[in-house]
This record gives C-alpha cells, sequence and structure tokens, in this order.
C-alpha cells in the first residue's frame, strides 16, 4: 500500500489527490497529448488497480520510454510484422527492443530500421527448410548457417551494438542453464543461437558458451527491457492457447514438446509486462506459412489495434475514478455520502462503454 511506502500527513494527502485529479483533467483533453504520454497515463491508471504494483509506478512514473518485446514461435512470428505495423499506424514509437527465437529474427531487422515491407517479404521464405542445413552431429541434426546467411542477406555483417533501435537478443547457456542477453557481437550469430532448438539444431557457439533457444528461460524476453531504460513494456505473445499445431513429423511433435515446456514459466514472465498482445495460432504451423502469410499478419495487427483500442478508451473513462479511490483511501476526513453515491453512479455509467 502507499500508505505503507510514504508517511501520509495531511498535505501528502492533498497533494495526493490534486495529482491524481490533475491526470485526470488532462486525460479527458487527449489531443493535447502525444500518443506516449496518453499510453504512459492509462498504463499508471490501470497500474494503480494493484497494490503489487504501486513500488513500480512510483520509480517509473515519467519513464516514458517503451519497451517491445517478441516471443519465440517459429514460422508464426509472421504475426509479430502485424503487431509492427499496428504500432507504427497507432505512432507508438519503440525505443528498445528484444526478441527470442523468431521474435530475435525480426526484431533485429526491425532495430537496424529495416521497412514492414522487406521484412514481409523475408518472412514469406520463413520455412523450416529455408533456414536449417542438414549436418548430423553428435549435439543435433541441422545447423543454423541457412539462417545466418539469410540475416547477412538482409543486414550485412552488423553487430547488435550498433542497430539504431537499442536491440537484445536472448539465448540459453546449455552447459550451464543460464540466461544470456546479447547486446553486442554479430546479429546473424545471436540470432541463430537464440533460434537453435536443443536436440534439432546445433549449438551456436560464441565466445566460450555453446547456446540454445532463448525460450528456455525467456520465451518472451520482457525483463530483459527493464535495464535497458524501458518504461513502458510491450509483449507480443505468439502462443496464448494450451493447444498446439497438429504434428505431422517426428520434428513437429519435439517443437510442440518444447513449446509445452515453455508455456508454464512464459505466463509468469508475462504479468511483467504493461501491455499483453496475445494471439491463438493454434490452427498454424511451426515450418511453413507462407501461404498464409496475409492470415498470420492480420491477426497480429488486428490483435494490436483491440488491445491499444481497449486501453485507450476504456482505461481512459475509467481514468477518473481512480482519484476518487485514491482519495478514499487516504483522505484524513471522511468522504460525504453525497460524493460517494455520484462516484458510484458515475462507475456504473462508464462500464457500459
Amino acid at each position: 500500500m502507499l500508505k505503507n511506502l510514504i508517511p501520509m500527513s495531511p498535505l501528502k494527502h492533498a497533494m495526493t489527490a490534486f495529482f491524481f485529479w490533475y491526470i485526470a483533467f488532462f486525460a479527458m483533453i487527449p489531443y493535447y497529448f502525444n500518443t506516449r504520454l496518453r499510453l504512459l497515463l492509462i498504463l499508471y491508471a490501470n497500474l494503480y488497480q494493484s497494490d503489487k504494483n504501486l513500488n513500480r509506478m512510483a520509480i517509473n512514473l515519467f519513464n516514458t520510454k517503451i519497451g517491445l518485446a517478441l516471443g519465440g514461435g517459429a514460422a508464426k512470428g509472421v504475426a509479430h510484422i502485424g503487431v509492427l505495423k499496428a504500432l507504427k499506424e497507432a505512432n507508438v514509437e519503440v525505443d528498445c527492443i528484444a526478441g527470442t527465437s523468431v521474435g530475435a529474427m525480426i526484431a533485429s531487422l526491425y532495430a537496424f530500421n529495416v521497412d514492414i515491407d522487406t521484412i514481409g517479404n523475408l518472412a514469406r521464405r520463413l520455412t523450416m527448410s529455408k533456414v536449417t542445413s542438414f549436418k548430423l552431429n553428435k549435439t543435433g541434426f541441422f545447423s543454423t548457417d541457412s539462417m545466418k546467411d539469410l540475416m547477412i542477406e538482409y543486414l550485412g555483417e552488423v553487430n547488435i551494438e550498433d542497430a539504431k533501435i537499442p536491440l537484445a537478443i536472448v539465448a540459453t547457456d546449455i552447459n550451464s542453464g543460464e540466461e544470456v542477453i546479447l547486446r553486442t557481437g554479430c546479429v546473424a550469430q545471436a540470432v541463430c543461437a537464440s533460434a537453435a532448438i536443443p536436440g534439432i539444431y546445433i549449438p551456436v557457439v560464441i565466445g566460450d558458451r555453446k547456446l540454445v533457444d532463448g525460450g528456455l528461460v525467456q520465451n518472451v524476453p520482457i525483463e530483459t527491457l527493464k535495464p535497458m531504460g524501458a518504461g513502458v513494456t510491450i509483449a507480443s505473445h505468439l502462443s496464448s492457447v494450451s493447444h498446439y499445431s497438429e504434428p505431422s513429423n517426428v520434428l513437429d511433435v519435439m517443437r510442440n514438446a518444447f513449446e509445452i515446456a515453455l508455456s508454464h514459466h512464459t505466463q509468469d514472465q508475462l504479468d511483467a509486462a504493461d501491455i499483453v498482445i496475445s494471439m491463438d495460432l493454434s490452427a498454424f504451423s511451426l515450418r511453413d506459412n507462407t501461404e498464409r502469410y496475409d492470415e498470420l499478419f492480420r491477426i497480429g495487427y488486428d490483435a494490436t489495434k483491440q488491445q491499444l483500442t481497449k486501453l485507450s478508451w476504456y482505461h481512459q473513462s475509467n481514468l477518473l475514478l481512480y482519484p476518487w479511490r485514491v482519495l478514499k483511501e487516504f483522505a484524513p476526513f471522511k468522504i460525504p455520502t453525497i460524493l460517494r453515491r455520484i462516484a458510484f453512479k458515475s462507475k456504473n455509467s462508464l462500464s457500459r462503454y
């Protein structure tokens, strides 16, 4: 509780009430704010409902940097492109970006200012056969050489630290089990490491580490965004349901088993995100969706638009209720009954929208 964090003198009660009414007033005239600040106000109105987020709210109140996390999901990653398109149309400027597996691939392209149509052209080629090379080894059946060549084709031999938008790529050290956040070094090699499903792909050696799919530790890398300076975090999650694609071969079975293993800890990690864009993509293949590109793109696009619209209208209208809750909780005087009735009627009226 806020009153446990700060001793609430009458002056602080008054300042708290003034502050939240001030925000509520300006929330009614959103055209006076840029999109980023409006989004921040909406998010913190939502955060105020939960006591466990009050510390986070106080710390990040004036941090408007937006971080985007793109999760893993193999060929279903086309949906991320729809997410990026919707955010761009809504003028949501991404200040830092992190990705795991296919999310690392798309995040890398976006971080180097590759336009969304060009990313789409790459995604239309995104099949397992195009990004894998058979290479029987003690530690896997396939190498990621083809994936590396594809990234170099679109980006050249660039390093993570040179990205136009701060970029992080998540992988897992297969020897220690540690999460490895790659912020420097070759982009193509880092993407390969982040997407190297253990048991299927040969681990990628970077430095003295053998790295595999980052989904083992952080399939949607929300936690990675905070150290990068993000105050508002958005997660694009490709596996929001508890059923999976129909397997047609042994690789599909192994991939589904991997997805199932990831799903439990991923849900816990998503709790840290301010906005979660979740999609049911169980009808799509993990290996090849080239013939269904438009469908996947549209799902990502529509899911993002719906989430932003819901937050923009529902929480802006309800923002007026939060100062009331703060005042009722912390005010050093008894709230008159007539004001309680007004607030109750306002709440009922707003809930119809």
